[in-house]
């Protein structure tokens, strides 16, 4: 999603000053054209060279370099830049841009430029619970600046406390979220599961299915970025939730049944992400069950159906999933009379390129009056814009 964004960063005289170079791989990676722009005091803890390898540009250290054609460097690289981060921003930058001077290279280009400006603080914590400082980001929000809060934890004169620079996946979702082209689920509440559950034998084994949970979670990523305010119930799975994403974690389906009915009445658009086991044992061994005792028999009983147990006098907009391996139209119909669905996204796992744990989506949207719309294959990311846009009317 950040294929031709042209970002600009402004790196400040701080130790975080080192983590900026892993943010500028990142950002290379997901196919985004980055410029660097430096301070004299981040000179002191990272040599520009690094920058110049890093993002294949030349890096700006001073108004006057001849190089960079010194009377128009700041118009023209303001110009450039779809974003400008400052990161890491220190105590005397952030004070610098929230009083209206620009002394250097990076203070500025910022002031010439009419982007969005994500700041990325990064401290001691005596430094960011100064009054001056708290202050000083008060003036920038109003402004119209945003602040990727830093985290809490160890800092490099050894203390604990807030200060450290935000990690570079929550630091790369805001930049993500301020080059979002939309804002249209502004004012909107989504209620996404997502994963697979696990149903307990004993207490080391399990029935579960092969679900990574990479669905549903795009489909959360793409609806904060859009504005939304999203609550994503996921099974056990090995991924983040994206930055402002409110997440409960549960790992049996009688848990996430809990889960949706105890939010579900709050939200407006409840998508129903998650591979959900349809079975659980009837008895859990307390023990681990010893395979010397034999082969074990074990009684399945049926899991609540989340989807058919929603009210059917409701004014949500509620989206299931189906995965079938055949029959994979008439089936989801069906799914969409018996649980009272406004549309279903359908996908066969043994299509190249639509299975479990994969990046990509082959799916076909059925709505309840009949209408079927078949996708060709896509990232993840964009099947869950073409859900979004159809939960919204689009």
């Amino acid at each position: 999603m950040l294929s031709d964004k042209n970002i600009l960063i402004g790196i400040c005289g701080g130790i975080a000053a080192y983590k900026t170079a892993e943010l500028v791989r990142s950002l290379k990676k997901q196919s985004a054209a980055v410029r660097v722009m430096m301070t004299a005091a981040a000179r002191q803890f990272i040599h520009p060279l690094t920058f110049e390898t890093l993002s294949e540009e030349p890096v700006l250290t001073d108004l006057f370099a001849s190089e960079l054609k010194p009377a128009t460097v700041h118009i023209d690289w303001a110009r450039w830049a779809d974003l400008i981060l400052i990161c890491p921003a220190t105590l005397n930058t952030i004070g610098k841009i929230a009083n209206g001077i620009a002394d250097n290279a990076v203070t500025t280009t910022l002031f010439a430029s009419q982007v969005p400006v994500l700041f990325c603080p990064a401290m001691n914590k005596a430094m960011v619970e100064h009054p001056a400082y708290i202050q000083n980001e008060k003036r920038l929000i109003e402004t119209g600046y945003e602040i990727v809060t830093p985290a809490a934890g160890y800092l490099a004169c050894g203390e604990y406390g807030p200060g450290r620079l935000a990690n570079i996946e929550e630091i790369i979702d805001s930049i993500r979220i301020s080059l979002c082209p939309t804002r249209d689920l502004e004012g909107k509440r989504l209620l996404i599961t997502a994963g697979p559950t696990r149903e307990a034998i004993d207490p080391v084994r399990y029935l579960s299915n092969h679900s990574s949970g990479k669905m549903g979670y795009a489909l959360a990523e793409r609806a904060r970025c859009r504005g939304a305010q999203v609550h994503l119930i996921s099974g056990p799975v090995n991924l983040r939730p994206f930055r402002g994403v409110e997440t409960t974690r549960v790992n049996s389906a009688e848990e996430m049944y809990k889960a949706v009915h105890d939010r579900f009445s709050s939200c407006d658009i409840f998508i129903s992400a998650a591979a959900v086991s349809d079975y659980r044992a009837k008895e859990i061994s307390d023990q681990k069950i010893k395979k010397e005792k034999g082969l074990p028999v074990i009684e399945l009983t049926e899991n609540p159906d989340i989807l058919a147990s929603l009210p059917k006098n409701r004014s949500q907009i509620v989206v299931g999933f189906s995965v079938e391996t055949d029959d994979l139209i008439d089936h989801s119909i069906a799914k969409i009379k018996n649980k009272n669905l406004d549309f279903i996204v359908a996908n066969n796992p043994s299509e190249q390129g639509a299975g479990f744990d994969v990046d990509t989506n082959k799916v076909t949207i059925i709505d309840k009056m009949g209408g079927i719309d078949s996708l060709p294959l896509m990232s993840k990311l964009e099947v869950a814009d073409r859900i979004l846009d159809r939960s919204t009317g689009k």
